[in-house]
């Protein structure tokens, strides 16, 4: 990928997001009603599937309630044997990758290579797509997400379709994005019946 600045390793900014068959990211509960996800999330397919979508990730985007959820959770499934070798394996990845986070209260992030991002989600992923390194993964920010959507800035999208109608809550896609064309690359199935799907923008080398 060519910028203005000059000739920069393309690096791959992948959105990984969960979906319910009518659209949600939430339920109608409200911001932290994603028990419906839970069942899909457990599989060894869906394992599998996240797997393949941070191997080649060495930049990991965080809006607030993601980097707080995952904080509290993530970094002591690391070292317990009684977790799932894939758990582990993409605890140990979480601890170990540059992680930015975004958000307008937070005076501070306390976990391992995780810093503030100074910048908005757009801008920070300009500079970063400057700078050597691998993928930029955006990890269930739904936020984050929309705003790299909205900015032409995202060059894959990782969307695990869960076969749950929920109702109500919040939708991923609103009105106002600019149209863009996706190719479906890859597809899986888990074995809750999620459908795990990688989407490349047509134009991702732009």
């Amino acid at each position: 990928m060519t910028t203005a600045a000059g000739a920069a390793r393309h690096r791959t900014v992948v959105a990984n997001i969960s979906l319910s068959l009518d659209g949600r990211v939430t339920g109608p509960g409200g911001e932290y009603d994603m028990g419906w996800i839970v069942p899909h999330a457990l599989t060894d397919g869906a394992r599998s599937h996240m797997t393949r979508v941070t191997a080649a990730a060495t930049t990991a985007l965080l809006g607030r309630k993601n980097y707080q959820g995952f904080a509290g959770f993530w970094p002591g499934v690391a070292d317990d044997d009684n977790a799932d070798p894939t758990d582990r394996t993409f605890a140990r990845w979480l601890n170990d990758v540059e992680k930015v986070v975004f958000s307008r209260t937070l005076t501070r992030v306390q976990w391992d290579n995780a810093r503030l991002a100074t910048a908005d989600p757009a801008d920070t992923v300009k500079e970063l797509r400057q700078q050597d390194g691998g993928d930029i993964v955006v990890l269930a920010s739904t936020s984050v997400t929309r705003q790299l959507l909205d900015a032409g800035e995202l060059d894959r999208l990782s969307i695990t379709l869960c076969p749950e109608v929920v109702g109500g809550g919040a939708r991923l896609f609103t009105d106002g994005p600019p149209s863009s064309s996706w190719s479906l690359t890859a597809m899986s199935t888990s074995e809750s019946g999620a459908i795990c799907l990688w989407y490349d923008r047509k134009d991702a080398d732009r």
